[in-house]
């Protein structure tokens, strides 16, 4: 896939214990990336996944279809990403940063480098 992002909480949560008010920030949240990953110009779709059977903390998954692959149509999608060849590295993540600046512009908040605790 040409992006794959994941959203979760700083907390410890799964999803039936987050209070009333993060499980609104959590669709509001979700709703923005969403809408964003879909702007990219070869993005026809962004499919949404709370994967993590076997595990209690929270992981949302942001598949995004390409633009032109009807046949990665569907609740395949993460098993398509295992099977197809890989995505150029510099892409996705220009990608990504794309999306995160969107993110920070449309709800704000600040970007996190992979070289920062994601509780700094």
């Amino acid at each position: 896939m040409p992006l794959v992002l994941m959203l979760h909480p700083r907390d410890h949560y799964d999803m039936a214990d987050l209070r009333d008010e993060l499980a609104a920030e959590l669709g509001v949240l979700s709703t923005h990336v969403v809408r964003h990953v879909q702007v990219l110009p070869h993005i026809s779709r962004a499919h949404v996944y709370r994967i993590g059977d076997g595990g209690a903390h929270l992981h949302i998954w942001f598949f995004a279809r390409p633009e032109g692959q009807t046949q990665l149509y569907g609740s395949w999608m993460p098993v398509w990403d295992d099977l197809l060849p890989e995505y150029p590295a510099d892409v996705a993540e220009a990608d990504a940063a794309i999306v995160a600046d969107a993110l920070v512009a449309s709800i704000g908040g600040r970007r996190s480098y992979a070289s920062e605790s994601p509780h700094d």
